[in-house]
């Protein structure tokens, strides 16, 4: 009685041993926090191909650019994928939180849209021009406003550099920092603003209407890459691997190709 005892407990280890190899985390649930566009429409396309290895992606929509990390941190979420690389680093550095980069995913182009006036050219002297308010976005807002010749920066200011940095300012336009959501909604009451590619996408803004947008080739297809992140520590978690391969299917880079036109580009 008990050799068949022992041997029955002997072929359950050795059936979840065998069940562990071959699928580890089959059953899991995988809780990530995205913007709603592009990010949350992205992970539908891999919550399809997740759930075909009955993993459950569950999706939380933020309209936030703090909550999203705090809650990896504090353990809510088990990953994020609404940032760029640069935003993220920014934000460890500041908040004291230990996020990393797992995958690499997507790009979104920094685009100028017109409001009350349609062209750069067009632009008269004093023009309100909106641009987001944290300090990654704000900086790569400036950059592009140097790049089509609107204003000079310092030398020297890097990624990051801030309202104080502009050197150079001949037309006097008026530089509003917003949060990066009311850019779209508010785009009627300024002459122009730059607006982070998730939010044009999710207004309705087509990258091919931009009056001006960063090109991939520069140093914004690279800085300003989108990324999963997790907690440091659970890079090598089973459910984890299994979301980056299903973002990183061909499934996934044919939905981004297919769906948005150049506002978002696949970089795997």
């Amino acid at each position: 009685m008990k050799k068949n005892v022992f041997a029955l407990a002997l072929c359950a280890v050795l059936s979840l041993s065998l069940l562990s190899a071959c699928g580890g985390k089959k059953g899991a649930t995988v809780k990530v926090g995205a913007s709603p566009t592009p990010h949350a429409e992205i992970l539908e396309v891999a919550k399809e191909l997740l759930a075909k290895q009955d993993i459950t992606l569950e999706i939380v929509k933020y309209d936030d650019y703090n909550l999203p990390n705090d809650n990896v941190e504090d353990g809510q979420l088990d990953a994020n994928y609404f940032q760029h690389i640069t935003y993220m680093n920014g934000y460890n550095r500041d908040a004291g939180t230990h996020l990393v980069s797992v995958a690499e995913l997507h790009y979104e182009p920094f685009g100028i849209y017109a409001g009350k006036t349609a062209s750069l050219d067009a632009l008269p002297d004093g023009a309100e021009i909106a641009i987001p308010n944290d300090p990654t976005n704000g900086g790569r807002a400036l950059l592009l406003l140097q790049e089509q010749g609107l204003i000079t920066l310092a030398d020297d200011v890097g990624l990051e550099p801030s309202v104080d940095d502009i050197a150079d300012n001949p037309h006097d336009f008026k530089i509003q920092e917003l949060t990066a959501n009311l850019l779209t909604t508010t785009l009627q009451d300024v002459d122009i603003a730059v607006i982070n590619g998730n939010y044009a996408i999710g207004a309705g803004l087509k990258a091919s209407e931009a009056l001006a947008i960063e090109s991939a080739d520069g140093i914004a297809g690279t800085a300003y890459v989108n990324v999963l992140a997790v907690k440091e520590g659970r890079e090598n978690d089973e459910a984890i691997k299994a979301l980056i391969n299903a973002l990183k299917s061909d499934e996934v880079k044919a939905f981004i190709d297919e769906t948005y036109g150049g506002g978002v580009v696949a970089v795997f």
